[in-house]
């Protein structure tokens, strides 16, 4: 097994996204095809509607952790920055999804994702990755997503 790249590594310097639509708070673990990230529930949260995270904000922190799988090739082994690329993520298909329940304020959602396919093209990589959220130990959150990643 390669090293993995794990806590010390400033999440969002690998996305595009900030306050307030970043939707990690720390990467727990990360290899080339499965990350584990965490979210912090807060009242701040643009999808916090009516005392708990929205279905929307669920599926943007699916969205947010699936993507560094891939996103991470593009950067440099020893760019803990995230200076070196500049990448753009879609979704391009929402293949399946079921949400169980939605999280209150406080509460830390625990985000899986694996990657099932990627195709890469150069510049550009179309990938399938499945995606697990959890409220402690209950899953709150299953689905199957698609992405269309590039450098810009």
């Amino acid at each position: 097994m390669k090293p993995t790249r794990e806590e010390h590594i400033d999440f969002k310097n690998f996305l595009p996204h900030r306050d307030p639509m970043l939707m990690v708070t720390r990467l727990l673990f990360i290899d080339e095809t499965s990350v584990r990230t965490e979210f912090d529930v807060t009242r701040e949260c643009v999808f916090f509607k009516e005392g708990r995270l929205s279905e929307t904000g669920l599926i943007e922190n699916a969205a947010q952790a699936c993507s560094a799988i891939v996103g991470q090739s593009y950067f440099e082994k020893d760019d803990l920055t995230g200076e070196g690329n500049k990448l753009v993520g879609y979704i391009s298909a929402i293949k399946k999804i079921e949400i169980f329940n939605l999280p209150k304020k406080g509460d830390i959602v625990t985000t899986r994702a694996s990657l099932i396919s990627r195709f890469d093209t150069g510049s550009v990589t179309i990938c399938s990755i499945e995606c697990s959220t959890f409220n402690s130990d209950e899953l709150i959150v299953a689905c199957t997503l698609n992405f269309l990643i590039h450098e810009v």
